[in-house]
């Protein structure tokens, strides 16, 4: 079997490549690069004082559940590009990764024409870290946790579409109750939602699970990166949800309103 993904290059990533490389003969792995220092280093998001200390807790939180950054492993061919360069290239550039049995988009850019259009056909599935409808957009799972609904961290596995996480929903993959802060929640939610991939890509059963179109009428936020502002990450770091509120919450979750839901 021949893996296609379009992804990012932080530790949480790399994670998935190796997932990937060990059920797949081999992973075509096109990574969109920033800094694995942010806050540290003017990228995506602004070097501030803010930003420095938001995410040295992100940094922390990631090598404690995936690791530092790495190479891949020696069956996953690589191709490392800027982010936001994947429009920019042509489909005979990428073309010896269009040709995979599987495709898989998680913490790429927005993908546009042609391109997108091919993943769509190809039946793509995109990890979207949040639990749609309710979170849409971007930093789903900060917004969650700053709305004080650790319930609703998690991740939606869907079939990628034209629009920004608006495909139909394949299943939400969610992290179990468990006590630790909210940097970890999130983590730990990423590995849930590889760890449901995995599994139903193992039992080749994707295909044949059924389809639920997202219920816009649910969303709860709808959040562009732009709105990731200071001023919410330092409200965040002074006033968030405690470790005993997150495991209190978690206990609560009502399972029936997430779609065929994986706990892990």
């Amino acid at each position: 079997m021949k893996i296609t993904l379009f992804t990012g290059n932080q530790p949480r990533h790399v994670a998935l490549i190796e997932s990937l490389c060990e059920i797949a003969d081999s992973v075509f792995a096109v990574q969109e690069c920033n800094t694995v220092f942010p806050g540290q280093v003017e990228d995506f998001h602004k070097k501030t004082e803010v930003m420095r200390n938001y995410f040295s807790r992100v940094i922390a939180a990631e090598e404690s559940v995936f690791g530092k950054p790495r190479f891949a492993p020696s069956n996953a061919r690589q191709l490392a590009i800027k982010s936001g360069d994947l429009n920019r290239l042509s489909l005979d550039v990428l073309r010896p990764a269009l040709e995979s049995d599987v495709f898989v988009v998680f913490g790429a850019s927005f993908i546009k024409p042609p391109l997108v259009d091919l993943l769509v056909e190809k039946r793509a599935y995109n990890i979207h870290m949040g639990v749609s409808p309710q979170y849409r957009g971007n930093a789903c799972n900060f917004w969650a946790l700053h709305d004080r609904h650790p319930e609703f961290v998690g991740a939606t596995i869907h079939l990628l579409s034209k629009g920004l996480d608006s495909g139909p929903m394949l299943f939400h993959a969610l992290p179990r109750p468990q006590e630790v802060d909210g940097f970890t929640l999130g983590m730990l939610a990423v590995k849930a939602a590889h760890r449901g991939l995995i599994e139903h890509l193992k039992a080749g059963d994707l295909n044949a699970m059924p389809t639920v179109t997202q219920d816009k009428s649910k969303q709860i936020r709808y959040t562009r990166n732009a709105d990731f502002t200071d001023a919410f990450a330092s409200a965040y770091l002074d006033s968030h949800p405690s470790p005993a509120e997150i495991h209190a919450a978690l206990q609560k979750r009502d399972l029936r309103i997430f779609m065929q839901p994986l706990v892990f």
